[in-house]
């Protein structure tokens, strides 16, 4: 089967709007957390969230269509645009090139206004751009169309897993020649009304209101929930020899993925399914050295006592387990999009040979007993990694990426 490497990458979060300044803000350990300003939270029993500050749609839209579009997709067309730049194409076949989109939830801003415009105002105050802004796959539509992208179009709707789902996909795609190109993007902004009412409602949520700065803190004794994060990540995924002979910068191999289902519980995580998701990418790269896991590590008391132990099955003990972080202190955890913006993190962080922290890491947990790198970034050698990720509905995904030599 083909090789699959990748060549471009954006992305957009609450610490930067591009993948530069991301990427050096979440190594500095700085936070994009704070007050919810996209909505008035006043009366909600959460009001933190990390927004994207900054971020103008018209500056990546023509004004008249910015209507026509929810805001995940917007974010998505952000970060797909900085990722067609670095790769830097002069020449491609766009019937080969295709896309692979992912969202949790998609245009929920736009499902909740037009809901209560349906139940106020009635059902001929509908804006007839309500649906298709709405739709998860329309990312992928608006991209396409902006880039001429006339290979598989696909969308990978499943919750927290998506965006690393969605790399998995195109790397099928391509190893089994359904494409010789493929953008990967992940986009989310779930915080509205209904959203964070939702996850507060399931208590899912930190209630830390007080401190938004300290409320995501991965794998550490006092967490309470995850906070809410908005963003893109956006990849471009490439046959080797394609990229090779337009000599296009590499940054990246995809070596292994893995997919399962914990066929459990709806909402409540276990160890066994994110373990076999791991597993199976671990046993497809080859079983490789792995130097750093960037975890999906949530901040929830079950997701990250259940991530640490299924990684300690998988490398023999915890003695055997490579240095983890999980980045969602710094930008929150942003659903859909969490998988493909960790995948750039990580490809970063091989690049530069340095290990974002987890912050807000102070108290230890008996249950979650790896190194975490607390607080300060590590200068390491990184060839190899994994990426986690794991949704609601038991699905799992786990990628691992080598740094092409």
């Amino acid at each position: 089967m083909k090789r699959v490497v990748i060549t471009g990458m954006g992305m957009i979060n609450a610490v930067g709007n591009d993948k530069e300044s991301s990427f050096k803000a979440i190594v500095e350990g700085k936070c994009g957390i704070r007050r919810i300003t996209l909505f008035d939270a006043s009366d909600y029993s959460v009001k933190i969230a990390g927004e994207v500050c900054d971020f103008d749609p018209k500056s990546v839209m023509n004004p008249k269509e910015v209507k026509k579009a929810d805001r995940f997709i917007q974010l998505g067309i952000k970060a797909s645009q900085e990722a067609m730049i670095d790769a830097n194409f002069q020449d491609v076949d766009f019937e080969r090139f295709g896309v692979v989109s992912a969202s949790g939830i998609g245009g929920l801003p736009n499902i909740e206004k037009n809901s209560v415009i349906a139940n106020t105002r009635g059902p001929r105050k509908i804006s007839p751009f309500f649906i298709p802004s709405s739709l998860v796959n329309m990312l992928g539509g608006f991209i396409s169309i902006e880039h001429g992208l006339k290979g598989p179009n696909l969308s990978c709707v499943t919750a927290c897993a998506a965006g690393t789902h969605a790399i998995s996909e195109a790397t099928k795609t391509i190893m089994l020649g359904g494409a010789e190109t493929m953008l990967v993007v992940g986009a989310e902004s779930a915080i509205c009304g209904a959203g964070i009412g939702g996850f507060a409602a399931m208590k899912a949520l930190s209630t830390r209101n007080d401190e938004p700065e300290a409320s995501s803190r991965p794998f550490d004794s006092d967490r309470n929930g995850f906070v809410m994060g908005e963003g893109a990540g956006a990849l471009i995924l490439e046959e080797l020899e394609s990229a090779q002979k337009r000599g296009a910068r590499i940054y990246a191999e995809v070596i292994g993925f893995g997919e399962s289902g914990d066929a459990s519980h709806i909402t409540a995580p276990v160890v066994d399914g994110p373990y076999r998701a791991m597993k199976a990418a671990f046993m497809m790269a080859g079983s490789p050295k792995i130097d750093y896991v960037n975890a999906h590590g949530t901040s929830t008391p079950a997701n990250d006592k259940n991530e640490s132990a299924a990684l300690k099955m998988l490398f023999d003990g915890k003695e055997n387990c490579p240095p983890v972080s999980s980045t969602k202190g710094q930008i929150g955890h942003c659903l859909g999009a969490a998988g493909s913006m960790e995948a750039i993190i990580s490809i970063m962080a091989m690049r530069d040979g340095i290990i974002p922290p987890t912050i807000n890491y102070t108290t230890a947990d008996e249950d979650c007993d790896l190194d975490y790198v607390p607080n300060s970034a590590r200068s390491a050698t990184i060839d190899t990694i994994m990426s986690n990720s794991f949704g609601f509905g038991g699905t799992n995904g786990s990628i691992i990426l080598r740094k092409f030599k």
